[in-house]
């Protein structure tokens, strides 16, 4: 009789099976018992922050693009120093302050030693890890740094199309979902550091004039940009992206959990169950490929404002429970089949492994992805 033993072991985070087909003689059972996989994400997250710094880092403490490259571009730098924060929050260790603080005068020093950018999007992620790292550290430069960024932003502001943010500064005739729901989210954090009701009255603003022209109101996903073409306002409908389907749902979230109001909560909820079933956010559980470049960084803006859903208290079990169950379905897939070791590297692709050269935004996407589980599994919300 001929008997296949399956043995799965864990090493260094990695799973594998090995086949082995002989006669063994008379059998009790067909195969031997699997040890589930134990999941520390902590000690990802710390073996991931590790080697992304070492990989990554430049002498001004800002991150290169690639290992051994130029500067990483001015909006990745601002998630990275997201997921300082994240770090620093998470353990406590005092290395990652001086490392945000570096890595905050690097992105000005390679800016042209100011923080004023053309892109509007780019000076709103830098404006909410200030805030963030404001939060975490108490430093009032960082809250200096995100009030200016607010102010040079709203410069943007006009009433072509009826409101919102122009994408870039020269764009005055385009009009983008990632220039809007990011300036919402900006302006619900100012709000909680400074209790001012300015910053309220612009996120409620931007909020009804994005839901009115950049979110499909059937499934709550939203729409990459409107734009004037031959004097015709002409919205972008079959660009969407993971990224601005995460900053609306931070959006309402934040907006929520200030006003009371449960409509907000509603269209969060809206566009993160439509992000867990729909193909143009997932595919079979799993947040998309968006390939490298500026789309590696998307799917881990999405995580980080997904994740702060599933930690409001007010969602009811059933919603939550299939939330969590997606953001797990993803870290564990990630985990186990799209981390390369020892190299701790991340692919576009959460099912696969990278092959050859791992950007920067594709890195930070995984870092957050991980970072996030490490947070809920802290708080026992994974199990």
């Amino acid at each position: 009789m001929k008997k296949f033993l399956i043995v799965l072991s864990v090493l260094s985070g990695m799973a594998f099976t090995s086949c082995i087909d002989k006669d063994l003689g008379p059998l009790r059972n067909n195969f031997e018992e699997v040890e589930e996989i134990v999941y520390d994400y902590a000690a990802t997250a710390d073996s991931m922050q590790s080697s992304t710094y070492s990989l990554y880092i430049a002498a001004d403490g800002s991150f290169n693009f690639n290992p051994g490259g130029s500067f990483g571009g001015y909006w990745p730098n601002a998630h990275a120093l997201h997921v300082y924060v994240d770090a620093y929050t998470r353990t406590g260790n005092g290395i990652y302050l001086d490392r945000m603080k570096k890595l905050l005068n690097g992105i000005k020093s390679n800016n042209g030693g100011t923080f004023t950018n053309v892109f509007n999007d780019d000076m709103l992620w830098l404006g909410n890890s200030c805030v963030r790292a404001y939060e975490a550290t108490g430093d009032e430069e960082y809250l200096d740094v995100a009030e200016f960024l607010w102010h040079d932003i709203l410069e943007s502001y006009s009433e072509v199309f009826g409101g919102g943010i122009t994408w870039k500064k020269d764009t005055p005739n385009l009009k983008n979902a990632v220039s809007n729901g990011p300036t919402i989210v900006l302006a619900t954090r100012l709000y909680h550091v400074t209790n001012d009701d300015y910053y309220l009255d612009w996120a409620k603003d931007l909020y009804v004039w994005q839901k009115e022209n950049l979110v499909d109101p059937e499934t709550g996903l939203v729409w990459d940009n409107i734009e004037l073409i031959e004097g015709v306002p002409t919205v972008k409908k079959d660009w969407i992206f993971t990224y601005n389907a995460g900053t609306w749902i931070g959006s309402g979230l934040r907006l929520f959990q200030i006003t009371g109001e449960n409509g907000y909560l509603l269209d969060a909820i809206k566009t993160a169950k439509s992000s867990m079933t729909r193909s143009e956010i997932s595919t079979e559980g799993v947040l998309n490929n968006e390939g490298q470049g500026d789309g590696g960084l998307f799917k881990g803006v999405f995580v980080r404002y997904f994740t702060e859903l599933i930690q409001e208290p007010s969602l009811n079990e059933t919603d939550r429970k299939a939330m969590i169950d997606f953001m797990k379905f993803n870290a564990d897939t990630f985990y186990k089949s799209g981390l390369k070791r020892p190299e701790m590297l991340s692919g576009p692709n959460w099912r696969e492994m990278p092959t050859g050269q791992t950007d920067l935004t594709t890195q930070l996407s995984g870092m957050m992805l991980i970072e996030a589980a490490a947070l809920l599994q802290e708080e026992g919300i994974f199990e």
